[in-house]
């Protein structure tokens, strides 16, 4: 094979090289399983509210059983097989985020509890919780700032 001499040869050769991507099979995966993941949540929802729960404390049950769930899933290695597949729709936003918390300690774990597990954690979501955090934080004083029904006047 003869060297490469200008971009254009490069750019030639890298799209004879690089497969193409199914879009139209990508998109509609992700939207199955995707929706999928969503109307497993509304069953859970619906069996709590079934079984005498509040709005809130079923809102919570589905939260809490999704986040399990995904990062059960991560920890058999099932949830990446599944991210594979269907690509966004599994990264729906509470399952995502489990599994951005359990991969990298499951990842790490040869390293020890401490500095494996612990510290690696949070490397991808660190900024989103501290973004989160601190979004809402802020949220929250303009809101006390004004909203002058909040405010107590003597």
């Amino acid at each position: 094979m003869k060297p490469i001499q200008s971009k254009e040869e490069y750019q030639t050769y890298v799209d004879q090289k690089t497969p193409n991507s199914p879009i139209i099979k990508n998109c509609f995966n992700a939207f199955w399983v995707g929706g999928l993941i969503c109307a497993l949540g509304q069953i859970i929802f619906y069996f709590c509210q079934m079984r005498g729960m509040d709005e809130t404390n079923s809102y919570t049950v589905v939260s809490m059983l999704l986040v399990f769930a995904s990062a059960f899933l991560t920890a058999l290695n099932i949830f990446n097989k599944i991210g594979k597949f269907a690509g966004a729709g599994s990264l729906i936003p509470i399952t995502g985020f489990a599994n951005s918390i359990v991969s990298p300690a499951m990842e790490y774990k040869s390293e020890g509890y401490v500095m494996g597990v612990g510290a690696k954690m949070f490397t991808v979501a660190g900024p989103v919780l501290v973004y989160g955090i601190s979004t809402s934080i802020l949220v929250g004083l303009i809101y006390i700032l004004f909203n002058t029904q909040s405010l107590i006047l003597v």
